[in-house]
């Protein structure tokens, strides 16, 4: 997530006798925050999601039809409070995108910003991305996917629920047209590393770093607050791009 989130005490997860139950729980994209909700996201909620939130739907969605054309195709998964993906979307008019996020304050903050911009390439699904991805999207129908500081689980033992797994990695794939790109972003380093174990060897993509590591900082994923602040205290991002070849 592009955010700080809150997320459940980890040495609670296996009590009262529900360990085994989760290990055969699915690897969702999220952990669900809880949020105050300004007047301005409020309003976003209320008058921008008629208009803008997708519903879940059973088969593969027809987006030609939501957005009334034909156009290049960007998913964002976990956009946080929307800043990014607003700033992408108001640049880039002639491409159509979708932001996914649960976070209630995240996605009435994006709403409002489409509302106050009046942007008509935007549209959102607030559940689960990896529900998103199986149900709504069409095979090689995107040609980004972007996945912007999502939650590393620091812990040896909380790496299992990373979203970046073989199985994220080709679902991935099958959505992405030949050419189309997956595009990470992390501020911790140990998770890149991870993240480049897991793309190396999955099937069918190409890494687009010359260095066959991470790519220079892309101009076109603008810098979030949470980024900034990163960057006073000395942090760094890195990004990894990995095409899909076949």
């Amino acid at each position: 997530m592009t955010e700080p989130q809150d997320t459940p005490n980890p040495e609670n997860d296996d009590v009262q006798g529900e360990g085994e139950q989760r290990q055969h729980r699915a690897i969702k994209s999220f952990v669900m925050r809880a949020g105050r909700m300004t007047e301005g996201q409020q309003r976003g909620l209320d008058q921008g999601a008629p208009l803008f939130v997708l519903p879940l739907a059973d088969a593969p969605v027809d987006y030609d039809q939501v957005f009334g054309r034909s156009a290049p195709r960007t998913v964002e998964i976990g956009f946080g409070m929307g800043h990014s993906l607003l700033e992408m979307a108001a640049a880039a008019p002639e491409h159509d995108f979708i932001g996914i996020e649960v976070h209630r304050p995240g996605v009435g903050a994006l709403l409002n910003g489409v509302l106050t911009q009046g942007l008509k390439n935007l549209r959102v699904y607030d559940t689960d991305a990896i529900e998103v991805l199986k149900r709504c999207i069409a095979d090689n129908s995107l040609d980004r996917l972007m996945l912007f500081f999502p939650d590393p689980w620091h812990k040896s033992r909380h790496h299992k629920r990373r979203i970046v797994q073989p199985a994220f990695a080709e679902l991935v794939r099958s959505k992405l047209k030949v050419g189309g790109v997956l595009h990470m972003a992390t501020d911790w380093e140990p998770y890149a590393e991870y993240m480049l174990e897991v793309m190396n060897v999955a099937p069918g993509y190409r890494n687009q770093a010359e260095d066959g590591k991470c790519v220079p900082r892309p101009a076109e994923r603008p810098i979030t607050k949470f980024e900034r602040r990163g960057e006073r205290l000395g942090h760094g991002v890195w990004d990894l791009k990995f095409e899909k070849v076949d």
